[in-house]
């Protein structure tokens, strides 16, 4: 018998604190309800959990942005619904002042009211808003815009072997195929010119840039004989400047945006004003915001004039519509996106509280076990701490 070391004391003293140690971890899961306390839990399931983490909260925040994404679309939206039903009455006016029933003087009570909503039209496109940025007056237009020009219809004649220059190459008309819709046909079949043209019901010329971007036009590009030809610009050519589309951040890494682009809403982009302010006092049109005059209005102060108004104005609704119908494709596909987030994140956050998670049922199991093993051990090292009492039988 020996009682310098009491091996068996010793034996059970480790078991005892090995069962206090896991008791103890079992207690900290209980309560925190996480099975990874702390990186020596498990190292890891922790590196990989906490990846799973930033993944789930950058997944709901990106489901917030395309919410505040929706929001700004619904704005812009919104204040073009405003500007479809002005165009609307706008084509009615116009439809009613190509009535020779109208006296000069009917007719320029209807153009008044055309010049003020032409400027309410500006007004809506300058002030619509949403945080702070506007969103109708081409600040959040990043797109590359083509050169659009109209050619007026009373420099396009074009008869039998008369000459007339267009992007700087020279078409002649012949017997068989003369007249604006063979000019038309000429300048599409040269592959070398610049320029796409269309004939209007107005018996204009649109001409269409090729290229994207800016385009000037040179000195000859227009011309009849020796006369250069009339022509307005219908769309300006501009580069694309990416800063300054709308970027939504929609997903929960880099390089995971929807861009979007909304276009000039107003009324010189719509191609119903024009910025010669100073030609007629009785179209004059503002800003929207002040009473100085800065643009002109389509004129209905004669059949004619009303006449090719009710064409301008209806491609102006066409426009708008072609903007709302984008913005509202745009929408839509954020609220898909939406759910598809919701979707990522919920199967993201199962993945990580496998990993990060207790199961509590196991773990009460492991608490319980462990609190048996416990006690046990220490009824056996009270046992054990009595074995070195035998010696003293010895001594008797």
């Amino acid at each position: 018998m020996r009682i310098n070391h009491n091996i068996a004391a010793l034996n059970t003293y480790r078991q005892l604190n090995t069962a206090s140690t896991n008791q103890s971890k079992s207690m900290e899961k209980l309560s925190s309800g996480l099975r990874i306390n702390k990186a020596g839990d498990d190292a890891a399931g922790l590196a990989i959990s906490e990846k799973m983490r930033g993944q789930i909260r950058g997944l709901d925040m990106a489901s917030k942005n395309a919410q505040d994404g929706i929001s700004l679309i619904a704005t812009a939206e919104g204040a073009l619904n405003e500007t479809h039903d002005i165009l609307q009455r706008m084509r009615e006016l116009a439809v009613q002042a190509g009535n020779d029933t109208n006296t000069t003087t009917d007719r320029e009570e209807i153009q008044k009211e055309i010049n003020q909503m032409t400027s309410e039209i500006n007004r809506i496109g300058n002030t619509t808003e949403f945080n702070t940025q506007k969103l109708l007056n081409s600040d959040k237009d990043g797109a590359a815009k083509t050169a659009v020009y109209k050619l007026a219809s009373t420099d396009i004649a074009f008869a039998n072997t008369e000459t007339m220059t267009i992007g700087g190459k020279t078409y002649t008309g012949d017997a068989t195929d003369n007249g604006i819709a063979g000019l038309v046909k000429k300048v599409n079949a040269d592959a070398t010119n610049k320029y796409t043209a269309t004939a209007n019901d107005d018996g204009s010329l649109t001409l269409t840039a090729k290229a994207s971007g800016a385009d000037t036009v040179a000195a000859g590009d227009f011309k009849k004989a020796a006369a250069n030809v009339t022509q307005t610009v219908v769309t300006a050519g501009v580069a694309a400047d990416p800063t300054k589309s709308l970027k939504f951040q929609i997903g929960a890494n880099e390089n995971q945006s929807l861009t979007l682009d909304i276009s000039d809403m107003r009324a010189v982009a719509l191609g119903i004003s024009t910025t010669n302010a100073s030609a007629d006092v009785k179209r004059a049109v503002t800003d929207g915001t002040s009473n100085t005059t800065s643009e002109q209005a389509l004129s209905v102060l004669s059949h004619d004039d009303a006449a090719a108004t009710v064409t301008t104005i209806q491609a102006a609704i066409d426009k708008v519509s072609a903007e709302r119908s984008k913005l509202g494709a745009n929408q839509n596909r954020l609220e898909h996106t939406i759910n598809n987030l919701s979707t990522s994140s919920e199967n993201l956050t199962a993945a990580e509280s496998r990993i990060r998670d207790v199961d509590m049922a196991k773990e009460m199991m492991n608490q319980t076990k462990n609190s048996i093993l416990s006690q046990a051990a220490q009824a056996m090292l009270a046992q054990a701490n009595q074995q070195p009492q035998g010696v003293l039988q010895l001594l008797r």
